[in-house]
């Protein structure tokens, strides 16, 4: 008798009612092998094993169409929009952002008409100034207000006359008046500033977001000045295009005064590593020595008009005086105010001297003159 095979194919929608096991990716495993029925396909007699009959399994899957559809944007120019984080702060936006030209302070509180630097989370800020888009919305952005640019300003110049005291705060330098205008005393002090810091000398405003502000605001302190004698035990710069004296030892940085030097026709000459060489205490006219060359009636016309002149080059001295401007008005000699130069003689160790002083030694006091003034 020749037994009959029967192969069975199971569609898809079949479910087989003997349990298979699973492989890892989910897909039945491979049917055991079977025994080919004794005599079946052979002459020789019965068959102890044979390859496991193949079934041919094709599995369709219809193909799935997936459609990502893009965010609309946010904003109409993305690149130039920033949403305010809660630690945000609009000196922190400007130094990651600032391309060294346009991006500032006062440029972006311009721009997004901000009365002063507080942001509130969640607002959105425009850091694209000046293209005339409201990178917000796509919208024309008109001019800002010369109110509102001059309030930026303000506030530019408030940070830094903050900065300044700070700096100057250990040397002497009485306290700017934190009030947002850059007049001939912070400029003065602008200048002073950023004679030790190494940068271009001069007494213009110092603009928002420039390098020299960046170099001024990064400060921890200020060093003494490149031309200091800083291998003396005891010097003084006079610098005549910030109107500022600088005094320290070796290279500490110990005062920072504002000074008057010689106008016009009188100006203070030049000089590099001169000796001071004579301290005069006029104790017998309260301090107030009375210059035969130069009389000057506006410091006290009634007791003198040098008070306690130390001579450094001639006649020409660094001495007391009620009034110090801004600008060169004395003759020949560099001002300080009887404050400054108090603690300058006191530095000195010439407090309690009750007679001049002739002696280079005693006094020690490398003084050098540099500038001219720029006014």
């Amino acid at each position: 008798m020749i037994a009959s095979l029967v192969l069975v194919s199971a569609c898809a929608t079949s479910v087989s009612t003997s349990a298979r096991p699973e492989s890892d990716g989910g897909e039945p495993a491979p049917p055991a092998a079977r025994q080919t029925p004794e005599g079946a396909g052979s002459s020789a007699g019965p068959t102890t094993s044979a390859a496991p009959e193949t079934t041919a399994v094709t599995t369709t899957t219809a193909a799935t169409t997936t459609t990502t559809t893009e965010p609309a944007p946010r904003f109409f120019n993305e690149t130039c929009v920033v949403v305010i984080e809660p630690n945000d702060t609009l000196i922190g936006i400007v130094e990651r952002l600032d391309d060294g030209e346009t991006i500032n302070r006062v440029s972006l509180r311009a721009e997004n008409g901000l009365v002063d630097e507080r942001l509130t989370p969640g607002d959105v800020l425009d850091v694209c100034p000046g293209n005339g888009v409201d990178d917000a919305t796509g919208s024309e952005r008109l001019d800002p207000s010369e109110e509102l640019v001059a309030a930026a300003v303000s506030t530019n110049v408030e940070v830094q006359q903050m900065k300044l005291n700070q700096l100057f705060a250990d040397i002497g330098a009485r306290e700017l008046l934190v009030d947002g205008v850059a007049g001939p005393v912070t400029r003065q002090r602008l200048c002073a500033a950023r004679l030790a810091l190494g940068l271009e000398v001069s007494t213009a405003e110092m603009a928002a977001g420039s390098d020299e502000e960046r170099t001024l605001l990064a400060a921890a302190e200020l060093p003494p000045p490149p031309m200091a004698t800083v291998d003396q035990d005891r010097w003084l710069l006079v610098d005549q295009t910030c109107q500022f004296m600088f005094a320290g030892a070796v290279d500490q940085l110990v005062f920072g005064f504002p000074t008057s030097t010689g106008e016009a026709g009188h100006e203070t000459r030049l000089n590099n590593r001169a000796r001071a060489f004579r301290f005069d205490p006029a104790v017998d006219n309260g301090g107030w020595h009375d210059s035969s060359d130069f009389p000057v009636s506006i410091d006290n016309p009634l007791n003198g008009n040098m008070y306690k002149p130390i001579y450094f080059d001639g006649g020409q001295a660094i001495h007391g005086a009620n009034n110090v401007p801004t600008s060169p008005q004395s003759k020949g000699c560099a001002r300080l105010t009887l404050d400054h130069h108090n603690q300058l003689v006191a530095w000195l160790g010439l407090q309690g001297d009750i007679a001049p002083t002739w002696s280079e030694r005693a006094i020690n006091l490398t003084v050098s003159v540099q500038g001219a003034y720029q006014g």
